[in-house]
C-alpha cells in the first residue's frame, strides 16, 4: 500500500527544480518562481484533499486488468521499438524467445523477420491475446525466474518493459543465458531508473474499482552489468532514448488555484502538466528508457 498524495508529486518536482537551480542551471526568476509556486501548491484546498491509497498489485493480478487496453497507444512502445527493431533486423534469422510476451508485440514482429517464436508470460490473459495475435507462435505459460525453455533451446531472446516489476535481475538473466545458444543475442528494453524514481509506474484499477500500481523497483544501469557480465552476456550496445519533445508539457501562466488534479489513472502525467516548468526542469535529460544488446559467450 502506498499514499499518493498530489501534492507531494508537485513539491518533489519543484525540489528537483530548485536543486537543479541552486548548481547553476536556472536563475533567480525561475527560483523566485518555483517558491511561489510551491506557495500555491500548499495552498490549494482541491488538492489537499484528493489524496488516495493506491494497492501494490502483482503482475499476474495487473497484467489480467490490464489486458484488455494494453495494446491501447502507449508511449513507451513508440520509444522502445525504433531502438529494438534496429538491433534485431541486425541479427541472423534463428530461434527468438519473447520472454514476457505480453500479447504478443515483439513476437508479431519477431515471425514477421522470419524467427520461429517461442512466446512465455505469466499472465494466461495476455497469452490467449498473444496467440490470437500470432497464430504461428508457440505460446506458454511461465515466470522469468525459471522459463518454460530447455538449455540452449534459443537464438535470441527479447523482453520489453518487463524487468521493472522483477525485484532483482541477476536470477533472470542467468535465465537468458541458459536458454541462450552459445553466440545468441539478448535485447531488453525497459523503464529507465530515473523515470521509474519520477513515478513511471503502470496504474491499474482493480474490480472494485480501488487504485493499484503494478510493483516496480528501480534497476540501476550498474545493475544490468552486475547481472549480466557473471553470466557470459558481453555488452553490444546500449541506448537511453528520452521522450520526444512534442510530448513534453510546455510552459503555462500558472498565477491563480490549480484546483482539481484530475483522474487519478493519469497521475503523475497530469501533475505534472499543472506545473510544466518545473516538470521540464527536473526532467530535462532524464532517459525515459534504457535499451541493452548482450551476447553470450561463445564456449
Amino acid at each position: 500500500m502506498s499514499y499518493e498524495d498530489p501534492r507531494a508529486y508537485l513539491l518533489g518536482l519543484e525540489g528537483i527544480a530548485l536543486l537543479r537551480a541552486f548548481t547553476g542551471e536556472f536563475g533567480r526568476d525561475f527560483v523566485e518562481a518555483r517558491i511561489a509556486e510551491i506557495r500555491r501548491v500548499l495552498a490549494d484546498d482541491a488538492m489537499a484533499n484528493a489524496a488516495v491509497e493506491v494497492d501494490r498489485v502483482d503482475t499476474v493480478t495487473g497484467y489480467r486488468l490490464w489486458s484488455a487496453t494494453y495494446d491501447q497507444p502507449n508511449s513507451a512502445f513508440d520509444i522502445d521499438e525504433p531502438v529494438v527493431k534496429e538491433i534485431v533486423d541486425s541479427l541472423p534469422v534463428g530461434v527468438a524467445l519473447d520472454a514476457a510476451c505480453g500479447t504478443g508485440r515483439y513476437a508479431e514482429f519477431l515471425a514477421g523477420r522470419g524467427h520461429r517464436v517461442i512466446g512465455v508470460d505469466g499472465s494466461p490473459d495476455m497469452l490467449a491475446r498473444a496467440r490470437t495475435r500470432v497464430p504461428q507462435g508457440e505460446f506458454l505459460l511461465g515466470d522469468l525466474h525459471r522459463l518454460p525453455v530447455a538449455d540452449a533451446e534459443v537464438d535470441l531472446v527479447v523482453c520489453a518493459l518487463a524487468l521493472t516489476h522483477v525485484p532483482a535481475l541477476a536470477p533472470v538473466m542467468a535465465e537468458f543465458a541458459r536458454v541462450l545458444r552459445p553466440g545468441g543475442h539478448l535485447v531488453i528494453a525497459d523503464m529507465h531508473p530515473e523515470r521509474v524514481g519520477l513515478g513511471s509506474i503502470p496504474a491499474v484499477r482493480g474490480a472494485d474499482g480501488r487504485p493499484g500500481r503494478l510493483s516496480a523497483h528501480r534497476h540501476l544501469i550498474g545493475d544490468y552489468l552486475r547481472a549480466a557480465l557473471p553470466v557470459g552476456l558481453q555488452v553490444r550496445r546500449c541506448e537511453e532514448p528520452g521522450v520526444p519533445a512534442s510530448d513534453r508539457p510546455e510552459p503555462a501562466d500558472r498565477t491563480g488555484a490549480f484546483g482539481a488534479p484530475g483522474p487519478w489513472e493519469l497521475w503523475p502525467w497530469c501533475l505534472a502538466d499543472m506545473v510544466p516548468e518545473a516538470a521540464r526542469a527536473a526532467s530535462a535529460g532524464v532517459p525515459a528508457l534504457v535499451v541493452w544488446h548482450f551476447q553470450l559467450a561463445q564456449t
